[in-house]
């Protein structure tokens, strides 16, 4: 199933589901109240139950997407996880996770603007990514077991900040300013996705194709990303976890080619939909 969150100028945003026979069916026209994306996990039994006796009643067509993600208690992202990204960073494979966070205040939708401050940076860059969203409480799970935690999957873009990187001297301040996380179209839910370790994905820059790798290049795969950080950290349904980028980022081209006001950003991952995120200036132009 697949799962959004829709709304236009004439309508108040809230989540929908897509039904057999095509457009999206806001779960308030099947009665049921979602205000965030745990909220839908915790109604799906009723959302499920409800998809069987529905009609086309209430199905909205072309809907304007927004971001399926609202209110996550944290978003835990994963660096050099991808062996073709490591080996063009010239780095030596690490040992363990590289682990480190984006704040939810850098959500915005798969078709919202990246908004590109020249002044605070000249080194954005681009990072297509699986995104997991845990579906329940996860602490201490085997790895064996890690994958009955996840609620789908989605497709993310990692938007970085790479002079801040270095400055600060850690990840989180330079990988969550606003609209650094682009994230959509919509969640899939995990029972349609076979296997998460064989799954394409892409990125293009103005049309330019960049990033063209696959989930099989991940070292340390989805069930061991949730076995190891739920150890110490309980997640929480709604979480994200953005499981790493494969290579061919702008930093690593030669010469390095970052994002700049004009660019338009593609990221896909396949079977889940594909982002497209236009970079704009701090006023919007």
């Amino acid at each position: 199933m697949r799962i959004a969150r829709i709304g236009n100028k004439d309508s108040t945003p809230g989540f929908a589901v897509e039904p057999d026979g095509g457009g999206w069916l806001p779960l308030s026209a099947m009665g049921i109240e979602a205000f965030s994306t745990a909220d839908v996990i915790a109604n799906f039994p009723e959302i499920e139950a409800s998809m069987a006796g529905t009609s086309d009643t209430g199905v909205v067509q072309d809907p304007d997407f927004l971001s399926p993600i609202v209110a996550p208690t944290k978003i835990l992202a994963i660096g050099f996880n991808y062996l073709d990204h490591i080996r063009e960073s010239k780095m030596k494979e690490p040992e363990r996770p590289t682990v480190f966070a984006k704040f939810p205040s850098s959500i915005t939708g798969p078709y919202g603007e990246i908004v590109m401050d020249e002044e605070l940076t000249k080194r954005g860059d681009y990072e297509v990514e699986l995104a997991v969203v845990i579906g329940k409480k996860a602490r201490s799970v085997t790895e064996r077991d890690a994958l009955e935690s996840v609620f789908g999957y989605t497709v993310a873009n990692d938007v970085s900040a790479r002079e801040w990187q270095k400055i600060d001297g850690q990840f989180d301040r330079s990988k969550s300013f606003d609209t650094f996380c682009p994230i959509g179209p919509w969640i899939t839910t995990a029972d349609e996705v076979r296997d998460p370790q064989g799954l394409a994905l892409r990125s293009w820059v103005n049309g330019e194709p960049r990033q063209d790798s696959s989930t099989k290049e991940m070292l340390f795969g989805v069930a061991h990303l949730i076995h190891y950080l739920a150890r110490g950290t309980t997640l929480e349904p709604g979480d994200i976890i953005l499981t790493g980028t494969p290579h061919c980022v702008g930093f690593a081209m030669d010469p390095p080619r970052y994002l700049t006001p004009g660019d338009v950003v593609e990221c896909e991952v396949e079977d889940l939909g594909r982002l497209r995120n236009p970079v704009v200036g701090p006023t919007g132009a």
